[in-house]
């Protein structure tokens, strides 16, 4: 089995957080909703790392001003592949709390959708298992 070491941003702006809706067709929570992020390349430190995955996932233009380690945890998530195969993954979690001083959000193609969230809203959303985990954690749900 192979480990990967995830970056995870749990970005607030204004009191809301950044969600960003899953591709139905791939990755490893397919058409749910789920905390941007990804994995660390080799020679990364954990900063750069998630600031890439941000700028990749979310573009330029989102300005974070604050990046501070919050938690991590681990498990085994099954991922799905563009061409529908699967691979189970041991994935260790570093979750960061950012801060981000704009909104604009230019997403690519591993997300269908993103939104900025109230604390209130995020119970009735179809929230990934890890990212309700996070929030749990974080005492909103």
């Amino acid at each position: 089995m192979r480990q990967r070491v995830i970056v995870c941003p749990v970005i607030q702006n204004e009191g809301e957080f950044l969600l960003c809706k899953m591709a139905s067709d791939r990755g490893v929570f397919p058409g749910q909703w789920a905390l941007p992020g990804g994995g660390m390349e080799p020679g990364e430190t954990m900063e750069i790392a998630l600031r890439r995955e941000i700028m990749e996932e979310l573009g330029k233009e989102l300005l974070i001003t604050e990046v501070k380690p919050w938690a991590f945890r681990d498990d085994i998530r099954t991922k799905t592949y563009p061409d529908g195969a699967t691979e189970e993954i041991y994935m260790i979690y570093l979750i960061f709390d950012c801060i981000s001083s704009n909104r604009p959000i230019t997403f690519n193609e591993e997300f269908q959708e993103v939104a900025w969230v109230s604390p209130d809203v995020l119970k009735s959303m179809d929230l990934n298992e890890a990212t309700r985990v996070t929030f749990v954690q974080k005492g909103l749900l």
